[in-house]
This record gives structure tokens, C-alpha cells and sequence, in this order.
């Protein structure tokens, strides 16, 4: 009993030292919950850290769960693993086949229907959600962070991994557009979107809310409820960046990508483009 305390006290102490590299190395407080989960999961399973029980969890991950997840867990353990100084034991990820195509993005048509359809019916708030969220190309986590203030300049300046940062361009239309809306509700300062139950400590809007608010909307106006999601606007940004003769180096810069392979999946179709694609080339 007392050498099972002494283990479980051992790795208790040995997670919270990963929890403090982990912030140490600028991992986002998401990644590094991940990674902490993972860690437990493994030491809640296994009480040794072995080459056969780490084969072990990998061969678990991939009876229970699909091959990211499976990718993610394996990245969080073998960070652990060079933190503990065990890098001998790292094993591989698995090979995550790609599909040629993509699936649940808002179309260009789709995003512009909604955009004229809500400011017409007067869901002013909504509007710009939507606009921001396919003219920014942002991530939720960017989305919510946004301010008066950077509306006024243009762009926000945010600083993620590695202290890399990371610049979002409002659009000049986009800009002007915004900039009198909020003269006309008196607002100068503060976040861009807040939350219902913080609007009067000037608290932002939450993620959940984000995603519920397009879920409404696509219900309102009967749009695909697959394709209503905040990344789904991110992709359609970029796909038609690219479809309208943007950079690709550009555009990995304003994505936020620190490789060209990750900007390089916006270049690929979806399923119903490709059959469209088909359709108008192959007539023979």
C-alpha cells in the first residue's frame, strides 16, 4: 500500500512539473488540458511507463477512438515522454489517410445569402457575426477576442504558440460598414461581441454561444446545419481567397500556418464543387 501512494504521489507531482513546462513552452491552456487528460489516462491505466504499455494504450486508442484523436493522444504522450527524458520510448503516429475532398463548408453562395438575408430582416448582430467570421478568415478563439479598437485600426494583433503572431485584416468595406453601426449604438470601446449575462462588465462572448448563434441562424434560414460551425466560415474564407487569385504564402501567413502543408487542404474541393467541376469538363 505504501509503495502505491509513493507511485501515485510520484506521478501527481510529475504531471503538475509537465503542467508548468507545458506553460513554460506557450502551449495553449487547450492543448495543454489535452495533453494533462492524456497523461492521467495512460497513469490511470498503466503504473509503468514501458515501451510494452505504452504499445499497449496505443493499440487501446485505436480499437476506441478515430485516427486524430488517436494522433493527438500519441502527441500528448510522447511530449511527456520528452519531458521525463524518455524519448527513447516515443512511438509513432498513425497514418491518417486524407480524402480528396472536404466536407461541411459553407458554400460562397450560402455565406452570401445569409449575410444579405439577415441584414435585410434586420439581425444587424448576426450580420456582422456571420461577415466577420467569412471575411477574416478567424478562429473562434481569435473571433471572441476582437474589440472596438480593432476595428478602428483595421486589423487585432493577437500572439499565439511561440509567441508567433498572428495579424486579422478587417476588410475596408467591412471596416466602414462596422465602424457605423457602432456610432449609431454610441459604442467606442470594448469587446466587438459580448456576452448576454456580461454585457454590463463589458465581458466577450463565449465560444458556445458563437456556435449557438449559427445554429439559429442556419435554422432560421434553412442552411445546412453541417456546415453552420465557425471553422466551416474559416475554410470558406480561404478557398475563396485562393479561388479569387490569392497568394498561397499570403494566405498561410493570414491563416496563421506555420506550414504550407497545412494551407495546402484549401486548395482541395468539396464533393459537390468536384462534381460540378465534372460535370462542365467531361462532356464527351
Amino acid at each position: 500500500m505504501l509503495l502505491l501512494m509513493k507511485v501515485i504521489q510520484m506521478s501527481k507531482t510529475n504531471i503538475d512539473e509537465f503542467e508548468k513546462y507545458l506553460l513554460k513552452a506557450d502551449f495553449s491552456q487547450h492543448t495543454i488540458s489535452s495533453y494533462i487528460w492524456t497523461v492521467r489516462d495512460f497513469l490511470d491505466k498503466h503504473s509503468e511507463i514501458s515501451a510494452e504499455n505504452i504499445s499497449i494504450y496505443r493499440l487501446e486508442l485505436m480499437d476506441n477512438r478515430n485516427p486524430k484523436t488517436v494522433n493527438l493522444r500519441l502527441s500528448a504522450l510522447n511530449r511527456y515522454l520528452k519531458f521525463l527524458d524518455k524519448e527513447y520510448l516515443k512511438i509513432p503516429t498513425i497514418k491518417v489517410q486524407q480524402k480528396p475532398y472536404v466536407d461541411n463548408v459553407i458554400s460562397f453562395e450560402d455565406y452570401d445569402f445569409l449575410k444579405h438575408s439577415l441584414k435585410k430582416d434586420g439581425y444587424i448582430d448576426s450580420y456582422f457575426l456571420v461577415w466577420i467570421l467569412g471575411a477574416t478568415g478567424t478562429r473562434v478563439s481569435e473571433f471572441v477576442q476582437l474589440k472596438i479598437e480593432h476595428v478602428k485600426k483595421g486589423h487585432c494583433d493577437l500572439y499565439g504558440k511561440g509567441k508567433k503572431m498572428r495579424r486579422i485584416y478587417f476588410p475596408k468595406t467591412l471596416q466602414v460598414e462596422l465602424l457605423g453601426w457602432l456610432a449609431e449604438n454610441n459604442r467606442e470601446s470594448g469587446y466587438l461581441f459580448r456576452g448576454h449575462e456580461t454585457k454590463s462588465n463589458g465581458g466577450h462572448i463565449s465560444i458556445g454561444a458563437v456556435g449557438s448563434r449559427l445554429d439559429e441562424i442556419g435554422k432560421r434560414y434553412a442552411v445546412d446545419k453541417t456546415v453552420m460551425h465557425p471553422h466551416s466560415f474559416r475554410h470558406m474564407y480561404a478557398m475563396t481567397f485562393l479561388d479569387r487569385g490569392g497568394d498561397m504564402f499570403l494566405l498561410a501567413d493570414l491563416m496563421g500556418h506555420e506550414s504550407l502543408e497545412t494551407t495546402r487542404i484549401y486548395l482541395r474541393r468539396t464533393a459537390t464543387q468536384q462534381r460540378a467541376k465534372i460535370d462542365e469538363i467531361i462532356t464527351w
